[in-house]
């Protein structure tokens, strides 16, 4: 059973793994505009913005994965196997 306090851990948690997203997103959608304009000024008749689009997009598309439930299990058994392995430690 999970008592009220483990709750409320759990909750803080997903808010900052939400939080974390969020700011990744943010930052990806800031830094992609100013390397599309940085790209359309420079006039030398290549793109190579897309690169950095599909590159760093992928890495968005995995934490959201994570984030949003898509792969949990995975992230889960390592963090609380860590968790386990840092603790016996101390």
């Amino acid at each position: 059973m999970v008592t009220e306090h483990q709750k409320v851990r759990l909750a803080r948690e997903q808010v900052a793994a939400l939080t974390g997203f969020y700011v990744h997103l943010i930052v990806y959608v800031l830094v992609i505009s100013l390397l599309f304009a940085i790209n359309a000024a420079a006039r030398d008749g290549g793109w190579w913005v897309q690169w950095a689009l599909v590159g760093w997009g992928l890495g968005l598309g995995l934490h959201a994965a994570i984030v949003f439930g898509k792969i949990p299990n995975l992230v889960r058994r390592w963090q609380l196997r860590k968790i386990r392995q840092l603790s016996t430690k101390m």
